[in-house]
């Protein structure tokens, strides 16, 4: 019997692997965010430096464990058979929730997830012990430790809000020190500004948090505690003068270094503050399976676990592992790129594509703001308002940063805020012991620096907004699916045994798999769109790319209309599914083209009109060809989802003649693009007008049937549709092919 709670303390070991590996991948957002989006260095040197603050930050975690073992639920109330089960199900669960979210490039918070999974699997294993005993479902408080499950719930809200204000009132008054043009300011206030920053990065880290390093000594703690006041004035004097040395030597961008210490401070502290939620559990469990085998004779459903609710002291090999699991992590996965990304665009100062839509809230939201604005600029001084205005004009930093070709989403004035203030509010609330999200907190800072910077304009705002409302309506379903998902797993578990136990692992290893095939196909589609705007643009190169979109475009209209009326004609439901989904599909990327059309022409060189002129034309075009396909499909679905006649022999004959005609002509048109035989186009365009002859001639036929009653409504009209929306697509598609021609003729490419 012995043997399944040995496979329970492997299963939880290597399952705090994987933890380690999908956590990593969502909290890295927490600590790269900043130094990404403002370019502060090289990938290499970023990555380094996050990671060495995830090394010492390991060290940092002892103290924190005590949230696994009987933050949530009374262990002594529980069984040692019933303990496993509950940690079990808490990591199974972990891993699918946190690789989802990673998945979607969405961050979440492994605080939330961990509490709530662990509330999730306590209640399902209390309801079952009440299930088999007197007890009523009131007496579940004896089983959960609610008071401290909403106190930590209640922190974790509570740090949203004051990050988020915070960071918003930081970065206003940053900005009026600094303006957009900091590196003229900066020789004045960096090093003060810097010291402030380090210092307050020194007190929060080294004297709150040392206090829960498992290599600290209690007369070293001591010491720092009855010394923090001078170590405080020290570190202050002794960063201004290197600060200002470094500033008026060398050189050197002060902002820079504050940025870099912070990634180093933010990484410390997650790793402090957050591997409780990776390997917490499972370093439970094991504690637990330790005690048990102390005394083999113990029956595992009679004996009881006080021994949780006593401190321990996790080794520190333990948590150096832990710490170097997760640094190649942080190398090496993808998805915490996904997640960085994310924040990062949701905080870059420039308008351009934006991932989310817009929502009713978030546009309602905008013009209540509006509103407000024009109130307050009605009541503050108009001199005052203006000398504001000057601070925040970006006009000299945007002029600047293209004539450096400095790609930053956002400068290092704010990447330094958001970094030295989610590091104090982090650290503050490891050195209390309190369990918040860091993810939360990181996320909310940026969040509120961005707000305050004006980065969201009318041109962006509502689908800023947007954004930000997905990601914390994550957060809630984050909760939720916790909640559920580790209690479904623990019931499951607890009640099948060893091979409930095995089906659970095996479901969360394939969904890991599954998930991965997924986020591959999303990265390849992103990397392709990061690809397009890193590139230089040249009327050469939009040439090409007009040349490339056609040939694709065009190429994807012919097969598909060749599949749809295919479909259609066999009545088949299933096929017509798939197809409308390539349909989809094609709309997205030519909306994705157009959607790039600013970013495009504002790259071209100032005598391209032409060639922007052009660019444009063509893409609208491309679109209203998709279109057309867009508007044969969805009459096609809806005839055959209710089950409408599909077409007679004489409409059949007809149409596939006309197929094939469709079929040739594209093939034709390709042929011509891509050898540039523009000589031939005469032959594409009498075929054109031919196959639009026959259009008419079908739609003559369609009215004759109707006469002889051979066909209904429903036919008629799917039917009438279906011809005028393939003539608007050959139409396009030949003015499309005429308009390249001439461009390129004219231009002698």
């Amino acid at each position: 019997m012995d043997n399944i709670y040995l496979f329970f303390v492997i299963a939880l070991f290597i399952l705090a692997i994987s933890d380690l590996v999908v956590g990593v991948g969502n909290d890295a957002v927490n600590f790269l965010n900043s130094a990404i989006g403002s370019r502060v260095a090289s990938m290499k040197i970023i990555l380094g430096v996050a990671s060495l603050g995830v090394l010492f930050g390991a060290t940092f975690s002892s103290g924190m464990m005590e949230v696994a073992r009987s933050g949530v639920f009374h262990p002594d109330q529980f069984y040692f058979n019933e303990i496993m089960v509950i940690f079990l199900a808490v990591m199974i669960t972990d891993i699918i929730l946190l690789d989802t979210f990673n998945t979607f490039g969405l961050p979440t918070s492994t605080t939330v997830s961990i509490v709530f999974e662990l509330l999730g699997a306590a209640v399902a294993v209390s309801i079952f012990k009440i299930y088999s005993s007197p007890e009523t479902l009131q007496d579940l408080g004896t089983y959960i430790n609610t008071a401290r499950a909403l106190a930590i719930i209640s922190g974790i809200l509570l740090s949203v809000v004051i990050a988020f204000t915070i960071g918003t009132i930081v970065q206003f008054f940053s900005r009026l020190l600094f303006t957009f043009n900091y590196e003229r300011n900066l020789p004045y206030f960096g090093a003060l500004w810097g010291s402030l920053a380090i210092t307050s990065i020194v007190y929060f880290i080294l004297v709150k948090g040392a206090s829960g390093a498992s290599f600290m000594t209690p007369e070293t703690v001591q010491w720092i505690n009855d010394n923090t006041f001078l170590i405080l004035i020290s570190c202050f004097v002794t960063f201004t003068l290197i600060s200002q040395f470094l500033i008026s030597i060398f050189k050197i961008n002060i902002l820079r270094i504050i940025v870099l210490i912070g990634t180093f401070s933010i990484a410390m502290a997650f790793a402090g503050n957050d591997l409780v939620n990776f390997i917490g559990v499972p370093l439970a469990g094991y504690e637990s399976f330790k005690l048990f085998l102390n005394d083999p004779s113990l029956n595992p459903a009679a004996y009881t676990m006080e021994s949780l609710l006593l401190p321990v002291q996790t080794p520190t090999l333990f948590l150096l592992a832990a710490g170097i699991i997760m640094i190649f992590a942080l190398i090496f996965s993808k998805k915490a790129r996904s997640v960085t990304q994310t924040e990062v665009d949701l905080a870059r100062q420039d308008e351009g594509y934006e991932r989310f839509s817009s929502s009713l809230f978030a546009q309602t939201l905008v013009r209540k703001s509006m509103d407000l604005s024009k109130l307050i600029n009605r009541v503050m001084p108009e001199k005052l308002l203006t000398s504001i205005d000057k601070r925040f004009d970006t006009s000299v930093s945007k002029r600047r940063n293209r004539m450096l070709k400095n790609n930053a989403d956002f400068d290092m004035v704010r990447a330094s805020v958001n970094m030295f203030v989610a590091s104090i509010l982090i650290a503050l609330a490891t050195s209390l012991r309190l369990p918040l999200s860091t993810t939360y907190v990181t996320f909310m800072v940026a969040m509120g620096t961005s707000l305050s910077d004006r980065a969201w304009g009318r041109e962006s705002a509502v689908y800023r907004i947007t954004g930000v409302i997905t990601v914390i309506g994550g957060w809630f379903f984050t909760a939720f699916t916790a909640f559920s998902v580790a209690f479904i797993f623990a019931m499951m578990i607890r009640w099948g045994g060893y091979p409930a136990a095995i089906f659970a692992l095996i479901i969360a290893f394939s969904f890991v798999i599954r998930t991965n095939f997924i986020h591959k196909k999303r990265s390849l589609k992103k990397a392709e769109v990061l690809e397009k705007a890193k590139r230089i643009w040249t009327e050469e190169s939009v040439m090409n790319e007009c040349n490339n979109n056609i040939r694709e475009t065009l190429g994807k209209v012919a097969v598909i209309h060749n599949q749809l009326t295919e479909a259609f004609i066999e009545e088949d439901r299933r096929k017509l599914k798939k197809i409308t989904k390539k349909v989809v599909e094609l709309n997205e990327s030519t909306k994705a083209l157009k959607n790039d059309i600013y970013i495009t022409l504002k790259k071209l060189e100032e005598d391209s009109i032409d060639t922007g002129h052009h660019y444009v034309q063509i893409l609208d075009y491309l679109r209203e060809t998709a279109h057309c396909l867009t508007f044969i499909t969805e009459p096609f679905n809806e005839h055959l989802d209710n089950a409408h006649p599909a077409v007679i022999p004489d409409q059949e004959s007809e149409i596939l003649k006309l197929k094939g005609k469709i079929g040739v002509f594209y093939k034709n048109v390709l042929s011509v693009l891509e050898n540039k035989s523009y000589n031939e186009m005469e032959l594409v365009i009498k075929m054109n007008a031919e196959i639009v002859n026959d259009l008419e001639k079908l739609k003559k036929l369609q009215i004759k049937l109707i006469k002889a009653d051979k066909v209904k409504t429903k036919n008629s009209l799917v039917m009438f549709n279906y011809l005028s929306e393939t003539k608007n697509m050959l139409l396009y598609s030949i003015n499309l092919l005429k308009s390249h021609r001439d461009f390129v003729i004219r231009n002698g490419y």
